[in-house]
This record gives structure tokens, C-alpha cells and sequence, in this order.
């Protein structure tokens, strides 16, 4: 794991054996689940300097009402002052106080954003009618580390109806919604976390999540891969009554590989990320569908004509690229894995694609330059160097170390914050980088996201909490499982009502002929 709030990516490099991925796919549980079916100015303009400052997070935010109302409802923080919530008396209308957010009196309003995202998220409200009675996580105490919006919201909540006792913190520093973690504290769970959090908050609000002193979690929820690494390397005790692991993302899941494989994965964990359910919806569409919106928000930026390079073709790059072309934009792709350079070159001529070709050769040219790989140090400063006065530089992988920011915080560049999360990275001779939510998450710190693709990989969440906790001993080895297909579309069934979708059914014969079920699972765990 790294040190810094967002782990470090793996520099390896190296894949873990397909077999190992497949571990559980021979699960009876899984075969037969219990838990039931900017127009930018001219660069000679004179820009707003209000706000100037070589400094970090410890930037002022005096910016005009009409710049903040710009980010959305969720995200508007306007009426908060900078200063940390730690050392701040709290307490619910009913007295609670085991909790750490920015202003309870955003409570009413954060669970008006929460019944909204509800109306998007059927799987998870089917689950709480289906299963609810029979409380399938009582017992279960869930620390979880993640995204804390609206549609967290829902999940931690359906948690909580299924029996579950809860405990939250944020993976990410810039996308916590702070009248959702209101309404969460005032609605009992525990939660710790605020928008704009500095690096010793982050990992403090982790610590006090765990609770290691008044509470004992017995099982994980992650989204990266900091909490496991915290309650690793601070409270290691904690494992002896941990059930296991449940992790969302492909930087958590790395490191889970890496401990598993060095021997030092002390509980099972389930891998969210690599599900058919999360790659093909939660990072396709969910960025397809968010990218614009963030980029928008923070730039006002016209897309058609644009020169973008997207870093990585994998789901979230496909997605990102699909999302600019369909505006205009002329996109280029940088992959290192042939399969997907491939299909970035089969795709060329649909998706408006020049050649596929290297960040070097063509960073001097273009207008906006996209992270998608989850790997560190893709944008580096020999690119920085070469981008042309207002280039447009952010990430929309998870991790915060595809843009190597510590080769920007030097003596001879200069940094204006000119709105909420844009900065603006000066070079002696006046060239401007426009660098967005200072190189995390652009979706989710700068916009906000489908509740219905979220629902998808929330029910996955859930649904894999459930097996875990309630596994016999012995069914699951201190080892990374994926997801079966047979879950996958028990995940996506749950969603077709939506859509008043009729699926068809294979016959006896037909079915005798593919060698599968009727019922299915109507593709074998090592489809890709």
C-alpha cells in the first residue's frame, strides 16, 4: 500500500494468474444464492486573480456565488467556511455525537438527495423489500470507506435494513456531498468525512471510522484499498474477527493481489471491481455519462473541434472517448495492452479517432489531456513541459497518481486556485495548465454521477457483503475471489423491470445443446 490518502499504483505491472481470479466459481452459495432471486478567453486576456496563491488546499475560496452555484446542488458549498470540523461540537436532534461532518443542519437537504437517487436505484430498493424481514446481516458490523454521495447513501442504508450496523468514512477528499453526510449522521450512522478534507483529516476520519477502541468491525467495505491499509498497518489485531473483505475498485484491487500473493492477506476478499456488472456499466456508462458533466462545470469548455487525448482504452477509457466524439471532440488514444490499442484502432474511423499514438508525440497539440488507467506517473512533468498554453489536464481514474503533481509543487511554477477545484499552473513564461480537482476523481469531485449505473455495482456491493458474512467457515481462504457470472445476472435481472424488459428463455433441447442451465449462468466464469 501507498502512504498517501489515495494508494499507490502497482508498478509491477504484472498480472495474477486467471485461475486464482476464479476461485469461488465453483461455489454451490454462488450457484445457488440464499440471499434470493470552457470557452476559454483569449490567453493575453488579464485572468481573475482574486484568488492567487502558491499554496495547496490551503488556497483561499472567496469565489462568487455564481461560480459555486455552477457545481450543483450536491456540491455546493458556498455557506461553508475552510476551516476543519475536528475540534467543532456536534449533536444530532436526538442527541448523537459519534460522528464528524461539516454542518448537521444540512441533514433536511441531504435526505431530500437521497430519496432522488432512490427513485434510480430499484436492485437495492428490491432487496430491502425481499429481504429485509429475514435481516440477512444481523450481526454484521461493516466499516466502509468510500465515495460518500447520495447513492452511497442508499446503499449504506439498505446495509442498515438488512441488519447491519455501519460505520463511514470517504475514499476520496473531494467528492463527499456534505448534506448527504448529514443526513446520514442524523439518521444514525456514524459517519466521518467532509468535502475538501486535508491529508492528515483524511486519514484521521479513517481512524475514528474504525472505532478500534469502542467498536469491532467485522467486516470491510473499500473503495481503493486506504481503510484495508489502515486497520493493516495500525489496528492488525482487528483481522481476528474480520469476516472479509469487499473492494470496488482496480487500485484496491491491486494491492489485495499483492498482499495475497507476498502471503499477507489475512481474510478473504471479494473483487467487485473485475465483475462483468462493474466493468461493463459502472465504468463505461457511469463515465461515458459523467465525464462532459464535470468538465463542463468547471470549465465551460466547447468540446466540438477539441484535440483530447485519453490515456488508457480500457472500460472508463472507452467511455470517455465515446462521450467527447459524440460532441466533436478529435480524440487520441495512449494504451500499453495491444488487445485494447487494438480496438481502439478498429474503432478509429466510428469514434473520430486519429492514430493511436504516444503521449509525447502529441501532448504539444492537444486541447485536454484524460487519465483513464489507474496507474501512477502516466502524466509526467516531460509532458507537462510540452502542452500548450490552457491545455485542459485531469483524471477520471481513481487513484490520485496518474498526474505526477510533485513535479508541479517546485519554486519556478506558480499555482492560482480560480475556482473550486480548478487551479491554474503557471510556467515562468506565462503558459497556463488548467489542472481539475487537483488530479483526482473528475466525476465525482466535480460533478456528479448516474444513480442508475450506481445502483448496479451497489447491489454488487451489497450482495457480496452478504455471501461473505454469512459463508460456513471454510468455503473461502485468506485469498481475492471474483464474482461469478451466475451473480452478475442475478445483479442484472434485478434491474430489467426498470426498462419493462421481457427476457426470453432457452428451450430443454437448446439448453442441452449449449451444455448450460436453463436458469443459466449463460457464460462461463473465464469470459471476457
Amino acid at each position: 500500500f501507498g502512504a498517501g490518502p489515495e494508494a499507490q499504483a502497482a508498478e509491477s505491472g504484472q498480472r495474477v494468474d486467471m485461475d486464482k481470479w476464479d476461485s469461488c466459481g465453483s461455489s454451490l452459495a454462488f450457484k445457488q444464492p440464499h440471499w434470493r432471486p470552457i470557452q476559454f478567453t483569449d490567453q493575453k486576456q488579464e485572468f481573475n486573480k482574486r484568488t492567487s496563491n502558491t499554496g495547496h488546499r490551503s488556497l483561499p475560496h472567496s469565489i462568487s456565488q455564481s461560480s459555486t452555484d455552477s457545481y450543483g446542488s450536491v456540491c455546493s458549498d458556498s455557506s461553508e467556511d475552510g476551516s476543519s470540523p475536528r475540534d467543532k461540537p456536534r449533536r444530532t436532534s436526538k442527541g448523537l455525537s459519534d460522528f464528524c461532518i461539516k454542518n448537521i443542519k444540512q441533514a433536511e437537504f441531504g435526505r431530500r438527495e437521497i430519496i432522488i437517487a432512490q427513485q434510480e436505484m430499484p436492485a437495492l430498493m428490491i432487496l430491502r423489500k425481499g429481504a429485509g424481514g429475514e435481516k440477512p446481516l444481523a450481526g454484521a458490523q461493516v466499516v466502509g470507506c468510500t465515495h460518500i454521495t447520495a447513492q452511497t447513501a442508499v446503499l449504506i442504508e439498505t446495509l442498515s435494513v438488512l441488519g447491519a450496523q455501519c460505520r463511514w468514512a470517504a475514499c476520496n477528499i473531494f467528492s463527499t456531498q456534505n448534506a448527504v453526510a448529514a443526513a446520514l449522521a442524523e439518521g444514525g450512522t456514524p459517519v466521518f468525512a467532509w468535502r475538501g478534507e486535508s491529508e492528515d483529516d483524511f486519514w484521521w476520519c479513517i481512524d475514528r471510522c474504525v472505532g478500534a477502541e469502542t467498536w469491532q468491525p467485522n467486516m470491510i467495505m473499500d473503495d481503493g484499498g486506504d481503510l484495508t491499509h489502515w486497520i493493516h498497518k495500525k489496528h492488525p489485531s482487528l483481522f481476528k474477527n474480520i469476516k472479509g473483505i469487499v473492494e470496488e475498485s482496480v487500485t484496491g484491487i491491486y494491492r489485495l493481489y499483492q498482499m495475497s500473493k507476498a502471503g499477507r492477506l489475512c481474510v478473504p476478499a471479494i473483487n467487485v471491481n473485475d465483475s462483468v456488472t462493474k466493468q461493463k456499466f459502472d465504468n463505461l456508462y457511469c463515465c461515458k455519462e459523467s465525464i462532459l458533466d464535470g468538465l463542463k462545470r468547471t470549465t465551460d469548455i466547447m468540446f466540438g473541434g477539441k484535440q483530447v487525448v485519453v490515456c488508457g482504452y480500457g472500460e472508463v477509457g472507452k467511455g470517455c472517448c465515446a462521450a467527447l466524439k459524440a460532441l466533436g471532440a478529435v480524440v487520441y488514444v495512449t494504451e500499453v495492452d495491444p488487445i485494447c490499442a487494438l480496438q481502439a484502432c478498429t474503432l478509429s474511423m466510428a469514434h473520430c479517432f486519429s492514430k493511436l499514438n504516444k503521449l509525447s508525440e502529441v501532448a504539444r497539440q492537444v486541447d485536454m489531456v484524460v487519465t483513464c488507467t489507474g496507474n501512477k506517473s502516466v502524466v509526467r512533468r516531460e509532458h507537462l513541459d510540452r502542452m500548450k498554453d490552457g491545455c485542459i489536464l485531469c483524471n477520471m481514474g481513481h487513484s490520485s497518481t496518474e498526474i505526477d503533481l510533485v513535479s508541479l509543487r517546485t519554486a519556478e511554477l506558480r499555482w492560482e486556485r480560480m475556482r473550486p477545484q480548478v487551479d491554474h499552473v503557471i510556467w515562468p513564461d506565462g503558459k497556463r495548465i488548467v489542472l481539475l480537482a487537483e488530479g483526482r476523481l473528475l466525476n465525482l469531485s466535480c460533478s456528479t454521477v448516474p444513480s442508475f449505473v450506481l445502483s448496479i455495482t451497489a447491489t454488487t456491493q451489497a450482495l457480496a457483503l452478504i455471501e461473505l458474512y454469512s459463508a460456513p467457515e471454510g468455503r473461502y481462504k485468506q485469498d481475492v475471489y471474483l464474482l461469478p457470472k451466475k451473480m452478475d445476472e442475478y445483479v442484472a435481472s434485478l434491474h430489467l423491470p426498470t426498462f419493462d424488459a421481457h427476457l426470453s428463455e432457452v428451450t430443454d433441447e437448446q439448453a442441452k445443446y449449449l451444455g448450460i442451465s436453463k436458469h443459466g449462468p449463460f457464460k462461463p466464469n473465464d469470459y471476457r
